[in-house]
């Protein structure tokens, strides 16, 4: 059934995969369904925090350390109904996988670094993942590390794979301070930023009457 001429197009957040040197789009997962809610989190770094230490009470040390939860649905139902071959055979296992790997280093590097090991080497080198980045629209493109992560399989197949799902996610937005000013993720973090102050800048302004008083004393 083609949908009403008229209707905006739904967009839908998502993550991408990126090469953390070159930028490069290695991967892009659509979210199935937009979340409900978003729940975010900003705990600032502020100096001169401790009571007392007046002269630095209004500098911050750099960007608030900033969290970002939310439950995606996931739904194979659809797909099984127009007899989709891929999902007939495994379900929403692909989709759940493409989430999952983000989270896990590549199996050619545990075995790489289980040969070196063997071999007597002394300094196992941690993996290298892509650099994640949560797009929830144009004003939210934001570099981010997975923290939490956990899911909730509620319906299965015949051949029991699972067929309706929900991911909860746990990101933590990475910025300059993480990063550095010189690599596709800095200059995602500070996109990111100027994009909330160019945002600032449309609120309007209210008044003191606002507030039941005519100044500051």
């Amino acid at each position: 059934m083609s949908s009403f001429p008229g209707s905006p197009r739904l967009l839908k957040g998502g993550l991408a995969l990126l090469d953390p040197l070159t930028g490069q789009v290695l991967r892009i997962i659509p979210l199935q369904y937009n979340p409900d809610t978003l729940n975010r989190s900003l705990q600032i770094k502020g100096v001169g925090q401790e009571s007392g230490d007046h002269i630095e009470a209004l500098r911050l040390k750099g960007p608030p350390t900033e969290t970002i939860k939310l439950d995606a649905e996931l739904d194979a139902t659809d797909a099984l109904e127009t007899a989709d071959s891929e999902v007939t055979k495994t379900g929403l296992h692909p989709l759940l996988a493409a989430l999952e790997v983000i989270v896990y280093p590549t199996s050619a590097h545990l075995l790489s670094n289980n040969a070196e090991a063997s071999a007597g080497t002394l300094e196992i080198i941690a993996a290298q993942s892509p650099l994640t980045v949560f797009i929830f629209g144009a004003n939210r493109i934001v570099p981010v590390r997975i923290t939490e992560f956990s899911i909730t399989e509620e319906a299965f197949d015949v051949s029991l794979n699972p067929i309706r799902a929900k991911v909860s996610l746990g990101m933590r937005v990475l910025t300059v301070d993480d990063l550095g000013f010189d690599v596709k993720g800095g200059n995602l973090f500070i996109s990111y930023l100027q994009a909330k102050e160019q945002l600032a800048t449309k609120n309007r302004a209210g008044t003191f009457g606002a507030l039941g008083i005519t100044g500051i004393p």
